[in-house]
């Protein structure tokens, strides 16, 4: 999984946004952008900005011993930092081996369905839920990004805890209804308390 942190306030982003496009093709990858707002009061407010995806980077800074927080910055399975923009780096971190728990993901009679088969041996863990839309273009007016069409992929527009889960057989159902409009797609990850290393993941197309 690759968290992407990043504005379109920044001017260092655009690379970062348009690689995480190529990894969005990728089966093999969820990839994901967050958009910060701490950029907005330097000449551009980013519609996309969320104060939870600052949150969540600054989680992350405390977890992974990081002195600040910066953009683009890539955040792959929850346990290693890079520049969102450095592709042999990212590439790299995906190519090492990797297990974790089964996580199945589906839509029934307007609800979101998580189900999980009994798993030994996992840590108590947060169940996260996801909204996000597939692509966006945005027309950037003013700040470091003034005059330029950004391509977005991937955009988190929400993000909720479902939940705790600690390996038992278990299901969690949460209203279509109630994703932001513009989400396209949902993803479900499970994440250690604490932020930790991320051992669970899915995605599904909701269009």
């Amino acid at each position: 999984m690759v968290e992407l942190f990043t504005s379109e306030g920044c001017s260092s982003c655009p690379p970062a946004e348009g690689y995480l496009g190529e990894l969005a093709q990728r089966r093999d990858v969820l990839a994901l952008a967050y958009h910060v707002d701490y950029w907005d009061d330097l000449g551009w407010r980013d519609r996309f900005g969320l104060q939870e995806a600052v949150q969540r980077q600054r989680a992350y800074a405390r977890a992974l011993g990081l002195s600040a927080v910066f953009t683009p910055q890539a955040v792959v399975d929850g346990q290693e930092s890079l520049v969102g923009s450095d592709r042999s780096a990212i590439a790299r971190s995906l190519e090492r081996p990797r297990s974790g728990v089964a996580v199945a993901l589906s839509a029934h009679d307007g609800e979101i369905v998580v189900d999980f088969e009994q798993q030994a041996n996992v840590a108590p863990s947060d169940v996260v839920l996801l909204a996000y839309q597939r692509t966006a273009i945005s027309h950037i007016g003013r700040g470091e990004n003034a005059g330029r069409t950004l391509e977005e992929y991937n955009i988190v527009r929400g993000l909720r805890s479902l939940g705790r889960w600690t390996g038992e057989k278990r299901q969690y159902r949460f209203p279509a209804g109630s994703l932001p409009q513009e989400a396209t797609d949902v993803a479900i990850i499970v994440q250690p308390l604490g932020q930790a290393p991320i051992i669970g993941a899915a995605a599904l197309a909701l269009r």
